[in-house]
């Protein structure tokens, strides 16, 4: 990884909700809301915004962990703003990149979580995929 990667980086993403963000089973809307699985692709947006701009030519980073939890809802049509906020690195055999991660609507918590990737060389993450 490149130099500079340290906890206090944080980094933001914003999104309209739409109806696709909305809890639905079985092709029916549930709740014209902002949906937890929509929270947690968002979350993962954010977190790789933190790490993507220090990765070397040949790493990548693979998401490893990631919790949601739901505060409070959002009906369609509100923007929501996720933030993602570096708290660790560590320094395993292949790095973890932990987040901690929240998704506002204006200063309103709507949900909060954590998100880890763990950066591989790019041979490696190909090799361990083609295993499976």
């Amino acid at each position: 990884m490149k130099p500079g990667l340290l906890p206090g980086i944080v980094r933001e993403a914003s999104f309209v909700v739409t109806e696709d963000m909305c809890p639905a089973f079985d092709g029916v809307i549930v709740h014209r809301v902002y949906s937890t699985w929509s929270a947690g692709h968002h979350f993962e947006i954010a977190a790789r915004k933190v790490l993507v701009e220090f990765l070397e030519g040949h790493e990548e980073g693979i998401g490893s962990l990631l919790t949601v939890e739901h505060l409070a809802p959002c009906p369609v049509g509100r923007t929501v703003r996720v933030r993602a906020e570096l708290v660790e690195v560590t320094k395993d055999h292949h790095p973890r990149v932990v987040c901690e991660v929240s998704a506002y609507d204006g200063s309103r918590l709507l949900a909060r979580g954590r998100q880890v990737q763990v950066v591989m060389n790019k041979e490696h993450l190909q090799r361990y995929i083609e295993r499976s």
